[in-house]
């Protein structure tokens, strides 16, 4: 996809992956950018660097689960600003807790909003680009839409449903000239991120990173971008020796948010973890 003189459209732009992707857009040369997302103070911030740039920016403080709201906005964004060639779903929410503890407000707020607001939106903008028989949509999953993650069920359903999504969009709409491509970053250094428990062994990414590869990945014809050198590993090994990924699940999910085990299980699991992560270390 060429990007010089186009409109994109970007959720999740006030902060983390979807603002550096915004910035790595602007770098490229695009036209404008509309961001989305709920704190207008920080979209704001995010729209003043970018105009710097000379990229011309327009901010949309909304909430995705809103669906009158999103309906009247994009159609307000369509009439004022002509088309949306690219269309990046980024925005979302994740809670981390075992199963059996989850609280159904958290399990709704992550369905709402990384799941059906997507949905609605993409919805929207994808029935225009076929009317212009043109247009890019990027839904951002997660390594976790691929390999399913202890304490995370809920999060990891969203983005395992985000795949499935995308790859229905990609050959329903491929005949429209649209192109439907999935983002698959592994732990990315973000604010949401800093606020989970992190897996044993996992290196987080920084935001810039997976922007890069996105723009990248946007001149190439791949259906699926994985981003990361672990997500590689985590699915290939997933396909190759899938007992040795929930081996590693095992060990690597983080032990306060384990179900309690007896005093000499959880005696002998430490061994486990101080063995492996000396083993690491070496590595």
């Amino acid at each position: 996809m060429n990007i010089q003189g186009k409109v994109a459209l970007i959720t999740g732009a006030s902060r983390g992956i979807g603002k550096a992707i915004a910035l790595a857009l602007a770098q490229r040369g695009i036209k404008r950018l509309i961001l989305v997302a709920r704190d207008r103070q920080k979209l704001t911030a995010v729209a003043n660097q970018i105009e710097a740039m000379g990229v011309e920016t327009t901010i949309l403080s909304i909430d995705l689960t809103q669906t009158i709201e999103v309906n009247i906005a994009v159609a307000q964004l369509w009439r004022n600003y002509g088309p949306i060639h690219l269309l990046v779903n980024c925005a979302g929410v994740a809670y981390q807790t075992s199963f059996l503890q989850t609280k159904l407000p958290q399990v709704q707020e992550e369905l709402s909003v990384n799941l059906l607001g997507m949905y609605n939106l993409t919805s929207l903008i994808a029935r225009r680009m076929v009317s212009q028989k043109e247009g890019t949509i990027v839904n951002v999953s997660s390594l976790m839409g691929k390999v399913a993650a202890p304490t995370m069920a809920t999060y990891s359903a969203t983005k395992f449903a985000i795949i499935g999504f995308t790859q229905a969009l990609r050959r329903e709409l491929a005949e429209h000239n649209i192109r439907v491509i999935a983002l698959l970053p592994t732990l990315t250094d973000t604010d949401m991120a800093r606020n989970l428990k992190l897996f044993r062994w996992v290196i987080p990414m920084n935001p810039e990173e997976v922007a890069q590869v996105l723009v990248s990945g946007l001149q190439k014809d791949a259906p699926e971008i994985l981003v990361g050198w672990q997500s590689h590993l985590a699915v290939w090994c997933q396909r190759l020796a899938p007992w040795l990924l929930e081996m590693i699940l095992q060990i690597a999910t983080p032990p306060t948010l384990k179900k309690p085990q007896r005093p000499a299980k959880r005696s002998f699991m430490r061994r486990i973890y101080r063995f492996s992560d000396l083993l690491w270390s070496r590595t």
